[in-house]
């Protein structure tokens, strides 16, 4: 299964919607928390060339966006191969 990563925010309700798209394909993820954490935060500024809002998604170190992207991906059925599943 590919490694997904997900930076995110508490109160963010894009994050909560991409969590759940992955939560129901089963999905393992690791979810770095930016909301009070500058370092992290900074951490995925590099990783996505500069943008900014949550949620900011990698699959196997690729970006692919936040939360509409994800979904574009899914609904266009790319993303279970990219998932792996």
């Amino acid at each position: 299964m590919a490694v997904v990563e997900i930076y995110t925010s508490m109160w963010c309700p894009f994050c909560h919607r991409a969590k759940r798209l992955l939560n129901d394909k089963g999905v393992d993820f690791k979810e770095i928390d930016v909301g009070m954490n500058s370092k992290m935060r900074e951490e995925m500024l590099d990783r996505s060339n500069g943008r900014y809002t949550v949620p900011q998604i990698f699959i196997d170190g690729l970006g692919i966006g936040g939360s509409d992207e994800l979904s574009d991906l899914d609904n266009s059925g790319k993303l279970d191969s990219m998932l792996d599943l």
